[in-house]
Order: C-alpha cells, then sequence, then structure tokens
C-alpha cells in the first residue's frame, strides 16, 4: 500500500505519532511519504524511519500564498497514492483542497481485478480550537471543508467527534493515540528534590506548553492557596508563549511555582512528583498524561475533551476553571498518604490498559482497508 501523510506545524505530540505510524506501516512493507513544513521533517527525521519526505509550506496560520503552494503541492505529490491521511484541521483541508475534483482522491484501477475506485482521505482531528473571534471563524471554515471532503475522520475525543458529525461528516471514529513507552528515570527522586530545592514539600507537576489552552491561569489561582498544611512546590514543565505573562504573575505575587522550561528529562520529575496535574481548557488524549498513568503517578486533571475517557476512573477530575475545586484535589492526595497510594495504584493498572503502537498501526490499517 501507498500511504501519504500530510502534516502541518507540530514540535508535539502530533508529529511523534505520525513518526510512529511510518515505523509501523514501513515495518510492515508499505511504501510511505510525508508532506509537511522543513521543520517538522527535520525534527521527526521521517526518512530515518524509511518514508519519503518532501518539503510541503504549511503555516500554523493562514497565508494564501504559502496554502496555495500546499495546495497545489499535495495534488501533485498524491496523485499516486492509495491512500490519503493528513493530520491536524489545517493539514487536513488543505488536504481536502488538494483533492478537489477527485471525489477526495484519485480513481484509481486494481491491477488483479481492474475495479475502480476512489483513494480515500483519511483526517486525524488532535485539537479542537480553544480561542473566539476571527481565528474560530477561520477554524470553522476549515471544520466544514474537512467534514465534506473527508472519507473517514479521527478523532482524539468525544466532543471532537459529536462536532464533526454535526457538520455533516460521512464517517467519524476514535483515533488511537497511544504513548510511548516512558524510559525509567535516570536520577534518584531525592535528587530531583535537591536540583528543585523542594525540602521536604509535596511537589505538584504540570507538563505541557505555555499556552492559553493549558489553563495555567487556574494553576497559578490554585497554587496561591490558602493551604491548610504545608504549601505545596509548583514545577511546570514546558515553554510556550505565555512564559513572560506567568513569571510575572509567579514574581508579583511570590507564588509558590517554578517554571522550567522545556525539559528531557519529565520520567526523572514525574519520580520525584507527588502528583501531577493538568488545568487545561481542552486536551484530546494527552501524551503527558498517559506517560503519567504508565508510571503510576496521582493524576489530576480538567472533565475536558478527552480526559475522562483516557484517565478512565483512575485519577481526580475537577471542573475547568474551578480552582477552589483544583486546590482541594490536590490538598486531598498532597495531605493523605493512603490516598496518593491508591490513585498511584489506579493510574498504574490504567496505564497498563492503553494501547500501544502495533495497536495504532493495526488501527489505522483497519481505517484504510474500510475506506
Amino acid at each position: 500500500m501507498r500511504v501519504a501523510f500530510v502534516l502541518g506545524t507540530t514540535s508535539g505530540g502530533t508529529g511523534r505519532h505520525v513518526r510512529m505510524l511510518v515505523e509501523g506501516l514501513v515495518r510492515r512493507g508499505h511504501h510511505v511519504v510525508v508532506l509537511g513544513p522543513g521543520s517538522v521533517g527535520e525534527r521527526f527525521s521521517f526518512g530515518d524511519a524509511g518514508a519519503r519526505f518532501v518539503e510541503v509550506p504549511m503555516s500554523d496560520r493562514p497565508h494564501p500564498v504559502n496554502d496555495l503552494r500546499a495546495v497545489l503541492a499535495i495534488r501533485r505529490m498524491t496523485k499516486d497514492a492509495d491512500v490519503v491521511h493528513a493530520h491536524g484541521l489545517r493539514a487536513g483541508a488543505l488536504a481536502g483542497l488538494g483533492l478537489w475534483g477527485r471525489a477526495a482522491g484519485r480513481t484509481r484501477v486494481d491491477e488483479r481485478s481492474g475495479a475502480t475506485g476512489r483513494v480515500p482521505l483519511v483526517v486525524t482531528l488532535h485539537n479542537a480550537l480553544t480561542a473566539g473571534g476571527l481565528i474560530g471563524v477561520v477554524y470553522g471554515g476549515l471544520e466544514r471543508i474537512v467534514a465534506r471532503r473527508a472519507d473517514q475522520v479521527l478523532v482524539v475525543s468525544p466532543d471532537l467527534g459529536e462536532r464533526m458529525r454535526a457538520l455533516g461528516a460521512r464517517d467519524v471514529r476514535p483515533a488511537v493515540v497511544p504513548a510511548p513507552v516512558p524510559r525509567a528515570a535516570r536520577r534518584s527522586p531525592q535528587a530531583v528534590r535537591a536540583e528543585l530545592g523542594s525540602g521536604g514539600r509535596p511537589i505538584v507537576l504540570a507538563v505541557g506548553r505555555l499556552a492559553q489552552q493549558k489553563g495555567y491561569e487556574t494553576l497559578l489561582d490554585a497554587a496561591r492557596g490558602p493551604w491548610p498544611g504545608e504549601t505545596p512546590l509548583f514545577v511546570v514543565a514546558g515553554e510556550g508563549p505565555l512564559l513572560g505573562e506567568l513569571g510575572r504573575r509567579i514574581e508579583a505575587e511570590a507564588l509558590p511555582v517554578m517554571l522550567l522550561g522545556n525539559r528531557d528529562d519529565v520520567p526523572d520529575l514525574l519520580a520525584a512528583a507527588t502528583v501531577a496535574v493538568w488545568a487545561s481548557r481542552w486536551e484530546g488524549q494527552p501524551l503527558s498524561v498517559s506517560e503519567a498513568l504508565m508510571v503510576g503517578r496521582p493524576v489530576i486533571a480538567t472533565a475536558v475533551g478527552g480526559i475522562p475517557d483516557l484517565v478512565a476512573g483512575a485519577g481526580i477530575l475537577v471542573p475547568y476553571g474551578d480552582a477552589a475545586a483544583l486546590r482541594a484535589a490536590v490538598q486531598d492526595v498532597v495531605g493523605d498518604g493512603a490516598e496518593a497510594a491508591r490513585l498511584a495504584a489506579a493510574a498504574a493498572r490504567r496505564g497498563a490498559e492503553l494501547p500501544d503502537a502495533e495497536d495504532a498501526v493495526e488501527s489505522v490499517l483497519n481505517v484504510y482497508a474500510r475506506s
């Protein structure tokens, strides 16, 4: 089978997911080409995984010239594909436009039977929009293109599926997006605690990009207290556009929060953490939550997007934007060793149930076969 992946600008989970699929498909003898920005090709080294990478300009915001070039390049580079699989809304919409006039794909002829059929367009949606205004209007237009042009839409959360069905998508199914098995911690929790200067205080770890979607303003509200016992140390691993704003607030309010920037030792931080927390406005199937479950860390997260299905009762869920509920959940864990141990055991059990890379590859092959 000849599979063409299309993806836009990404530095995180979407790119790692496509790289994983490429490795699995190539291992099974399929021919794979990946179309995307040059920075994505460099970061994820699809060529090293056995795929052919073709640079296609795709910015993360509307850009008429680049978008037209992307549409034409997708049309040209997918003419021999058996299936086109786009990842992300913009990539999916551009792929749909690139295949316009081919009824979502070129007409192909089976070499053995002589039968003709359409080359399908599959789109995996990894994220939802959490902003309004002009961006929301543009996003809505892209959603309609994907709903009308894709043969199958794979979604990382039930709410995304409901929205795409409401827009008229023909076939909507859950996406299988596993996290890689986390490496073992290389340093002891004591060494990590010494680096952070936490002493005997509980560590509350948050991992994620410093962006609007992640709800860090609520996390800071929760960190402010009051705390009935010892004040935990909130540690945030990640970078992003809100770095300066968050840093200024932490300093101005003397909040017990450390911004660590990007880290390549998240397994070490998880091993030292008392609890891992997500205050997000929306999430799909965040790899960081899966990793925390797999290593048996207590999890507290907002009940948004795909998180309830991912956690499946193995953690504490709180409403988005409710700092008091988030603070109370943290206090329940850091103030009660038995509760922390119960949640850690539940997380480990759930982590052992999560799908792996082989499950994800088998899932997309089944999707391609149905298309």
